[in-house]
């Protein structure tokens, strides 16, 4: 079955930067676009980027726009969030998920329907 695995999270602190990474891994799986969610304690799940898997278009919220880069690497099956200027808020539990049908931004900001989803890194950032 296909597995998403998230890594690259950590302790950092405010102002720093992290790479996050999610490979894909088990049978071919054709998929429309990868993106990231976080989930904060306390808090709802929330969108934070996503890519088309086919032209590489992205999207973002606005919480994170200019700060934060999402990017793909088809021959390793892997999507990647640069993250740069963190800020204490962005805390939280970082979750990587593919659809394989195309869903507009606005579906994708929901995260209803994804198709598969990982279990989770951790970024913590410090004041």
């Amino acid at each position: 079955q296909v597995q998403l695995v998230e890594s690259g999270g950590g302790l950092v602190q405010a102002g720093g930067s992290l790479r996050l990474s999610c490979a894909a891994s088990g049978p071919t799986f054709s998929r429309n676009a990868m993106g990231w969610f976080r989930q904060a304690p306390g808090k709802e799940r929330e969108f934070v980027a996503a890519i088309r898997w086919s032209g590489g278009i992205t999207w973002y919220s606005d919480s994170v726009k200019g700060r934060f880069t999402i990017s793909r690497d088809n021959a390793k099956n892997t999507v990647y969030l640069q993250m740069n200027s963190l800020k204490p808020e962005d805390t939280a539990v970082y979750y990587c998920a593919a659809a394989v049908p195309y869903y507009t931004s606005s579906r994708w900001a929901t995260g209803y329907g994804m198709d598969y989803w990982g279990k989770g890194t951790l970024v913590t950032v410090s004041s």
